[in-house]
């Protein structure tokens, strides 16, 4: 009892050290949250049925990515595909209920495409969340008639519990999602594919597979093959997308527990076993960039499996997902020094950053969650690190520097770099002293910049600083030696 005792007791002596840690934020940090576009429970609340409806849904949305930016937050889950369905225009399956009240019906733009343009003009990234396996309950099938998997590829469907799946132990499975993947990558410039729900269904092994088993088992023990089935997915998709643009990460967000530890027992609800996702082999693999680990659990069903993620990374980055719902007093009624220990914990052990579920939580400042973050935790920007395994080559550094002096402000200009991999964008540092430290994340000014071009407008008068650099960064997160401009001495 006392050895598992001793990692919520670590938790708690660190809660004393919250302020001074607080200014130790990071220059890199992964600052995550699922946006889930299902049933509009985040996004969006109006429906577009006519030109005013797709401009309140837009400007709805810009809305909450100005509060995360505001936030410092620098990576949002866009929930892409639902159930069977899809907010962007698809050649495989129809446009979500969510957008405009009715299945399959066209939104009058392309959620996708802007969602991405508005993320990337705030300096965040975007992530294409997919949910991979479930295809929907009875009512969602119904809704969906014709257009539904079930009727489409009846071969690669299963029902279970009420609702309808894909068989993963089905070959078609992973050419069917491979081509949705392909799909976005190539047609959209996501900074990131991640797989929701890619296991099997809880009580999985009821799952009725039973003719897929005897058809591709090959005398595997049922439980491994299913846990293989699932890999074999995974595999399939991080190498379509690889192949496409490398820079793209994959990641997943499995539940929270992997297996039992010797530190503590998952009391029958892990990964492993349960939904047979082996999500530390993927790592071990290189099939995966990141896992966003569903660590919505309090005291020690939270830091010992917190432990286990960080010792089996095997150098890829761990961001576990905390459950912010459970704040909510109709939810589990959580008090806030839960998550405030759960975020140092993170950081004292040296994990890649903090995922929220979910966004509405956030935004509507539940137990004070969105202040905690903004004013104590993350008061400074920070960045999402460099993808090393995939490409560690910086892009060459910005030439030719030039300025011009506006009324409010400065403008910029540098000629525009080359790299061995990817599309290269940059980022602007300020600060009083000389030579700017691009490594201090309080003198970043703006973290993409997709031009050779800036014009810098202070939001007070008294934002004005006499040092400026820029540098250039590829799409794996690399990033240049800086190119320093000159003394600002005056301005008009």
């Amino acid at each position: 009892m006392r050895q598992k005792l001793r990692y919520t007791i670590l938790a708690l002596l660190l809660f004393p050290f919250l302020t001074a840690f607080a200014q130790t934020a990071p220059k890199y940090e992964i600052r995550a949250t699922w946006l889930t576009t299902l049933g509009g429970m985040d996004w969006p609340s109006h429906k577009a049925v006519s030109p005013q409806g797709i401009e309140r849904q837009k400007a709805e949305l810009c809305h909450i990515l100005d509060q995360l930016k505001q936030a410092n937050f620098n990576t949002v889950l866009f929930q892409t595909r639902l159930r069977g369905d899809v907010i962007y225009p698809s050649a495989f399956e129809p446009f979500a209920e969510s957008l405009t009240g009715t299945e399959g019906k066209h939104p009058g733009y392309d959620p996708l495409k802007f969602a991405i343009e508005e993320c990337h003009r705030r300096g965040m990234e975007l992530h294409a969340w997919l949910v991979a396996i479930p295809i929907g309950n009875t009512r969602q099938i119904r809704m969906l008639g014709k257009n539904a998997l079930t009727r489409k590829h009846p071969s690669l469907c299963r029902q279970f519990k009420g609702s309808w799946y894909l068989d993963p132990g089905n070959p078609g499975t992973d050419e069917y999602l491979a081509n949705i993947v392909r799909e976005i990558v190539s047609g959209y410039d996501v900074d990131g594919i991640h797989l929701d729900y890619i296991r099997y269904p809880e009580q999985g092994e009821r799952f009725p597979d039973q003719s897929t088993y005897r058809k591709y088992g090959k005398r595997q023990g049922l439980t491994q093959w299913r846990r293989d089935n699932i890999t074999r997915i995974v595999r399939r998709i991080y190498t379509e997308v690889k192949s496409m643009k490398p820079w793209v990460k994959v990641s997943s967000s499995p539940i929270g527990k992997y297996r039992d530890t010797e530190r503590y027992s998952s009391h029958g609800w892990n990964a492993y076993e349960e939904v047979y996702q082996d999500a530390q082999q993927w790592l071990k693999e290189g099939i995966h960039d990141a896992l966003f680990p569903m660590m919505y659990f309090q005291g020690n069903h939270f830091y010992p499996f917190a432990l286990d993620w960080k010792e089996n990374a095997y150098g890829r980055w761990i961001v576990p997902g905390l459950g912010i719902y459970f704040l909510h007093p109709k939810e589990q009624d959580w008090q806030l020094d839960e998550v405030i220990r759960q975020i140092y914990f993170i950081r004292s052990i040296g994990l890649d950053g903090q995922a929220y579920f979910r966004t509405r939580f956030l935004l509507d400042n539940t137990k004070s969650v969105f202040d905690e973050l903004r004013q104590h935790f993350y008061p400074l920007p920070a960045l999402v690190p460099p993808m090393t395994w995939t490409d560690s080559i910086a892009p060459a550094k910005p030439q030719e520097p030039s300025f011009t002096l506006l009324d409010r402000g400065i403008r910029f200009r540098w000629e525009a770099s080359t790299d061995n991999l990817s599309p290269v964008y940059y980022r602007l540092y300020a600060s009083d002293t000389y030579p700017v430290d691009t490594r201090n994340p309080l003198n970043l000014i703006a973290p993409r910049i997709e031009d050779t071009r800036y014009t810098y407008v202070p939001e007070v008068p008294w934002q004005e600083y006499l040092y400026w650099a820029v540098t250039a960064v590829d799409r794996c997160g690399n990033e240049s030696e800086p190119l320093e401009f000159f003394q600002l001495t005056n301005y008009e």
